[in-house]
This record gives structure tokens, C-alpha cells and sequence, in this order.
């Protein structure tokens, strides 16, 4: 076998390896996590109350119990998965877990012996070459002219069955690229690399090939050039995108926007709405002139945890559906063709805030819902503006008459009726207002006339 071959084999099982490895490392931080509530959990009394941040004691002698045992069997479970992680041990199954567990139940997934083994035998055959920039048209091993035709480099022992000079094997069909199809021609006309992969889809009966390439890095754009054209706030939901656009001052312009997707169904599924909903989001951007978009950096990882909202099992699918990580992730990288720059916005209190400050002044012939309200915060806050409203216009004169000010003391504010801090300086003959005697005396300071009583008189011997 040629070099080629095996280094392509050899990249596509250390990648699977190094993904393993990730997901490994995740299952611990999640095992340490729920053992740390239970830890936690039971150390309260039965019936103890939680607050909105940590839950509080179990309910009944019964769950107490049987949290207990769960915690020993996660101890247990965490101390293999670190003996594994520790030897550098990761179980990887070709062809995919849930594949595989699928041929014991081929009635309930309604396939037969054979179809199943059809995909079985496609997931896991693979055909990638990782390209190369220099080599004609992009790719050495699989290469694609700019007509569309295939042709493959055999390795030495399949050399017999070339159809082609050097060595290669051409194919008969021609392939076509609809999505970023300019971009691929541009990149093999100038001999940049570009990789392929060659997979079966059983169920259609189709060959599909798919093009990557490395996009470099974008340069970090400064805060200021990226705000100077407003701002889209985005509330993350579990169904959908809340977005609202903001001028550089804060203020919302025109109606919120909706962008829905829907993550049932597998894994290409849920893909492809995201990347659906991410693409309409930037042409909106680019069509309303802005280079900035804010999005709340959510992390559910520490929620997620049964031991957490056990009982709370809606409240436990709605986090679990809503993928912050993948849709940040996903947006930044598409972001970088697009020339947008994405500001990760601090969550704290931006639902609340903005329910509050922002949902009841922006209703007028629309209902303005709690999560365009987010939008709103989260943009100001990316802003650097405060999301709560608390100035109001000036009145017409300084009393209450027209209502009591937004902006008010605070309740440990020194009184106006009482004395004056000490001024540190040099001591003079002369006593400043609210000094001496008479220090907290308005009567004695502010009026023209004072009484008799009060004037101090001095007698000489």
C-alpha cells in the first residue's frame, strides 16, 4: 500500500481516537459534577428547601436512600472511566454505537437482516485524501478537474485495475458542487489543497463525494469598528432565535425578528436547521448594514445533571435541547465568510432585565414577547450600555410634582438635615458652614435672622 493510503487511514483513526477522547474527558467532568449535588444534596437535612441556585435536601427518607446507592455506583463509575482515561484507553466502534445496538432490535427500527447490514458495511467504509497545496488541482490521491471528473490513485497492489496513465483509476460519472461550488473551482484552479471523502448512502443508494478546505483565521476586528453600525441582539431559545437590531445608541429599530428550527429527528437533521437558521440570521445582518452580532455565551453543562433538577424533567429537556454549544460555535466559523464579528454577551439577568426595563415600553401594535425583550438587553449589554432604565427626562421643576424621580438615594445615603463630613485640610480661624456649634443646625445657618437666643455672647471680666 502506498504512503498515501496509509496516512489517510492512519489521520482518520487518530481522529476518531481524539474524538473519543474528548467525549471521555466530558463524561468525567459530568460524573464529578452529579457526584459533587449528591455529595451536597445529602449532607442536608430531609426536606430542606433549595434556593434558586442550589436545589436543597431530598424530599423523603426513600429518595435519600436511594441517592445514596447512586452515588456510590457513580463513584464507582467515575473510578473506571479515570483508569481509562489514565492509560489512555477509549472504546471507538466503527460504524457507530447506536448502529450497532440497532441489530438487536431490528423490529423496532423496522429493517431486515440485510438492510441493516447494508448500512452497516456503508457507515463504515470510508475514501479520504487529505490535499495538498502545490499538487495539480489541489488533491494528489482523489482529484477533481474543474469539468467535474474523478479520478483516483491506486495504490501499488491495485495498480492492475487503472484505467488512466500513472497509476490512476478515472470514474465514469462527473460530480458537481452546489454550495460554495465558485469557491472549490477557485481553489483547484490555483492548485490550493482541498480534501475529499468518498461515502455510500444506503438508503438513498447514492455515492456522494463532500469538499473541505481550512479557512484561515479572520483578524480580530476592534470593539469600536465593529459597533459603529449597531448592533443584533440574538436570545437563544429552545425552537428558535429572538433578534433584534440596535443603533448605536441602544435603541431597537424596526420589528424584532424570528428565526425558527426544529432539532428533532438525527443528528444531520438537527445539523441542517441550524445551519438553515444561522444563514438567515447573517443575510438579515448583511442586509441591514450591521457588523455585529451578540449572542449570550450559555453554558448548561453544570444544569444538565439530574442530580440537580431531578424531579424537574421539563425544565431538564428544555436545556438539554437548546444547543448553545454547537449553534456558537457554528455561527462563528460562518460568520468568518460573511465579515461579522460575533460578541459573546455576559447572561446574567438579561431575560429578567429585559422583561422588566424593555417588553412593556417596546409594546405598541405588536405584542413584544419576553425573549425579544432579551434581545434587546443582550445587545445593549454588548454595547456597553446599562439594560436597566432608571433615567427618566428631566421635569419641568425639581419637586414631585410630575411624579417621583426614577433616580432616587439609596436608603444608606447621608441625610440632608445632618452634619457634613470633615473636610481633611488646614485648620484656619474661620469655621465653614456646618461646623462648630451649630453643625446640623439648618435653622441657625440658612436663615438671614437669628434669635437672640442663639447668638453667642462673650463676657469679659
Amino acid at each position: 500500500m502506498s504512503s498515501r493510503w496509509a496516512g489517510a487511514i492512519t489521520k482518520t483513526s487518530h481522529d476518531q481516537w481524539a474524538l473519543a477522547r474528548r467525549g471521555q474527558a466530558d463524561h468525567i467532568r459530568d460524573l464529578q459534577a452529579a457526584i459533587a449535588t449528591l455529595i451536597r444534596r445529602l449532607s442536608l437535612p430531609v426536606g430542606r428547601k433549595g434556593t434558586r441556585k442550589e436545589p436543597g435536601g431530598y424530599r423523603s427518607r426513600q429518595e435519600w436512600f436511594a441517592k445514596s446507592r447512586r452515588l456510590h455506583l457513580l463513584q464507582d463509575r467515575l473510578k473506571r472511566r479515570k483508569a481509562d482515561h489514565q492509560a489512555g484507553r477509549v472504546r471507538v466502534v466503527r460504524g457507530g454505537k447506536r448502529l450497532a445496538r440497532t441489530r438487536h432490535h431490528l423490529d423496532a427500527a423496522g429493517l431486515t437482516e440485510s438492510e441493516w447490514r447494508n448500512r452497516w458495511q456503508a457507515e463504515r467504509w470510508f475514501l479520504a485524501a487529505d490535499g495538498e497545496s502545490g499538487k495539480r488541482h489541489g488533491n494528489e490521491t482523489i482529484r477533481i478537474t474543474p469539468d467535474g471528473q474523478v479520478s483516483i490513485k491506486l495504490p501499488v497492489p491495485l495498480a492492475h485495475h487503472a484505467n488512466a496513465p500513472h497509476g490512476r483509476y478515472v470514474l465514469t460519472c462527473r460530480v458537481t458542487f452546489a454550495h460554495r461550488g465558485v469557491e472549490w473551482r477557485d481553489r483547484i484552479e490555483a492548485n490550493r489543497a482541498v480534501a475529499y471523502r468518498i461515502h455510500l448512502d444506503a438508503q438513498r443508494g447514492r455515492w456522494y463525494i463532500t469538499a473541505s478546505w481550512q479557512i484561515p483565521q479572520a483578524p480580530t476586528v476592534p470593539m469600536a469598528t465593529a459597533l459603529a453600525y449597531g448592533v443584533i441582539g440574538v436570545d437563544t431559545n429552545a425552537d428558535h432565535l429572538a433578534a433584534w437590531r440596535l443603533d448605536t445608541h441602544g435603541n431597537p429599530i424596526g420589528n424584532p425578528r424570528r428565526f425558527t428550527y426544529d432539532l428533532s429527528g438525527n443528528t444531520g437533521h438537527r445539523d441542517a436547521q441550524i445551519r438553515h437558521t444561522l444563514t438567515r440570521l447573517l443575510h438579515w445582518a448583511r442586509a441591514c448594514g450591521v457588523h455585529a452580532i451578540a449572542i449570550e455565551d450559555l453554558d448548561f453543562e453544570a444544569d444538565k445533571t439530574r442530580e440537580k433538577h431531578g424531579r424537574r424533567k421539563r425544565f431538564r429537556k428544555l436545556i438539554s435541547g437548546m444547543p448553545t454549544s454547537k449553534l456558537r460555535a457554528r455561527l462563528t466559523s460562518m460568520a468568518d465568510q460573511t465579515g461579522i464579528a460575533i460578541i459573546a454577551a455576559d447572561p446574567a439577568y438579561t431575560s429578567r432585565w429585559g422583561a422588566q426595563h424593555w417588553q412593556k415600553p417596546l409594546t405598541t401594535k405588536r405584542t413584544t414577547t419576553r425573549h425579544d425583550a432579551a434581545a434587546v438587553a443582550i445587545g445593549r449589554r454588548a454595547q456597553g450600555h446599562p439594560i436597566r432604565r432608571r433615567t427618566a427626562p428631566p421635569p419641568a421643576h425639581r419637586s414631585d410634582g410630575q411624579g417621583h424621580r426614577t433616580v432616587q438615594a439609596g436608603p444608606d445615603a447621608r441625610g440632608r438635615e445632618g452634619p457634613r463630613p470633615r473636610i481633611p485640610g488646614p485648620q484656619t480661624r474661620s469655621v465653614p458652614p456646618g461646623r462648630g456649634a451649630y453643625a446640623g443646625d439648618q435653622n441657625a445657618h440658612h436663615r438671614p435672622e437669628r434669635s437672640a437666643e442663639h447668638v453667642p455672647l462673650t463676657l469679659s471680666p
